[in-house]
């Protein structure tokens, strides 16, 4: 298969149709630059930077954005902002080889400025399960001339996530979970089917408590109550946008429900439950042993 001159691998019949997308900013539209000449990345997206981590390429990397914090070390490298909202200077001016990027980059006028400037842009799509995850390790594996390592990391998460899957068959326990997003002091969001919070819910083995909902919709006090979650959970950085615990448990609504009730409310590193990366499986199971507690 071969993606804008970029060849692909057939990684497995399961994954085929996953292919890393990619554009190659130079107006002729070059090929990919090959492993060895792809010395100076910057990583774009906190799943593709921890990524790049896992198959022990960090020294490949001159910067990546804000949302790229794990792990720690991470945090010390040149930051360029936010995902959405890039400055095509300031990529620039780190002189990359190539930037590889999740599919959320942008804005789109910054990528077209790339484009021009003949920078070469890798595009890394959103994780939506594990075949998923595994397919993008393989993928940026393939870009950077790890392969191995690669192989040997999606070999490790199948093994947890085999694992996980004998502990859901053996105790076939469930809850109700709602996830609730504050972000940016803006008002209170739950999640519905078809986001990222409704797919590591399911993955733990519990229900998303928010029923006929497709994405985010406001939270209200009845919404709450209607779902009847047995656990309410957010973000470290949600929590504290709604200053703490304590607020948490004021919400409107909150003590209609049974994980009010209960005081069941959790916080996760954002991250590691939402980012769909080397970590999912993990996240997976600590929730999983969080609704059971």
């Amino acid at each position: 298969m071969s993606v804008a001159g970029f060849s692909v691998r057939d990684w497995s019949a399961r994954l085929a149709g996953v292919a890393l997308l990619w554009i190659a900013s130079v107006a002729a539209q070059a090929a990919t630059p090959s492993p060895e000449r792809m010395q100076r990345i910057l990583s774009i997206g906190g799943a593709v930077t921890e990524i790049v981590y896992a198959l022990e390429q960090e020294q490949r990397l001159i910067g990546s954005d804000i949302t790229s914090y794990y792990p720690p070390e991470a945090e010390n490298m040149p930051k360029i902002g936010y995902e959405r909202s890039l400055s095509a200077e300031g990529i620039l001016a780190l002189r990359p080889d190539a930037v590889l990027a999740s599919e959320d980059a942008g804005p789109p006028s910054v990528l077209r400025q790339l484009k021009s400037a003949g920078a070469t842009w890798l595009t890394v799509p959103t994780a939506q399960d594990l075949d998923g995850v595994y397919a993008n390790i393989r993928q940026i594996g393939y870009l950077l001339g790890a392969e191995i390592q690669a192989d040997k990391l999606v070999t490790d998460m199948q093994a947890q996530q085999q694992q996980l899957e004998q502990e859901k068959a053996q105790d076939q326990r469930s809850a109700r979970v709602i996830f609730i997003l504050q972000h940016g002091g803006g008002a209170p969001m739950v999640a519905g089917s078809n986001t990222a919070a409704d797919r590591i819910i399911r993955l733990s083995g519990a229900v998303n408590a928010l029923q006929g909902v497709e994405g985010y919709k406001p939270m209200t006090p009845e919404s709450l109550a209607q779902a009847q979650p047995d656990l309410i959970l957010t973000t470290n950085l949600g929590m504290e946008q709604a200053g703490g615990i304590d607020a948490m448990r004021d919400i409107p609504g909150v003590r209609l429900t049974p994980a009010g009730r209960n005081d069941k409310i959790a916080a996760m590193d954002g991250l590691l439950l939402l980012g769909f990366g080397p970590r999912t499986v993990v996240a997976a199971r600590q929730l999983r042993q969080t609704w059971m507690e």
